[in-house]
C-alpha cells in the first residue's frame, strides 16, 4: 500500500493518504481573534487545499468531525458549513464540544475522504 503524506512537520502530517482515503487532520484557523464563521471559513479553505493536494474534493467526503469549544456557536457554524458543503454529497458528521489546545480558537475540524 502507498502511502502519501502532505504538509509534514515535526510532530504530525496535516494530511495522508492509505488505502483509497484521504485523512485530514485536525485543521484551525489562522486568526485565532476571528469570530466563528471567518474561523469556519479559514478551517474549511484548509480542508479544501488538503484534499485538493492529495487528489480529492469535498464532493468525497465520507466523514467531518467539528470540535467546538462553546457549543452555542454550533448555529453560526452551520450556517458556514451549509454554504460549503456538496449539498448532493454530504458527508457523515460529528459535532461535540471540547475544549481546544488555544482558548482562542473557536473551531476545529477533521475529515476523511475517498480518493
Amino acid at each position: 500500500m502507498t502511502i502519501k503524506r502532505f504538509d509534514v512537520g515535526s510532530r504530525m502530517s496535516q494530511a495522508v493518504s492509505a488505502g483509497g482515503f484521504v485523512y485530514v487532520a485536525g485543521q484551525v484557523a489562522d486568526d485565532r481573534k476571528a469570530g466563528i464563521e471567518a474561523q469556519t471559513r479559514d478551517v474549511l479553505a484548509k480542508i479544501d487545499a488538503l484534499l485538493s493536494q492529495a487528489g480529492t474534493t469535498k464532493s468525497k467526503l465520507v466523514a467531518v468531525n467539528v470540535f467546538l469549544p462553546n457549543i452555542s456557536d454550533f448555529d453560526a457554524m452551520n450556517t458556514v458549513y451549509d454554504a460549503w458543503i456538496d449539498p448532493k454529497n454530504p458527508a457523515a458528521r460529528a459535532c461535540v464540544e471540547a475544549r481546544l489546545a488555544d482558548p482562542d480558537l473557536r473551531v476545529e475540524m477533521t475529515a476523511v475522504a475517498v480518493l
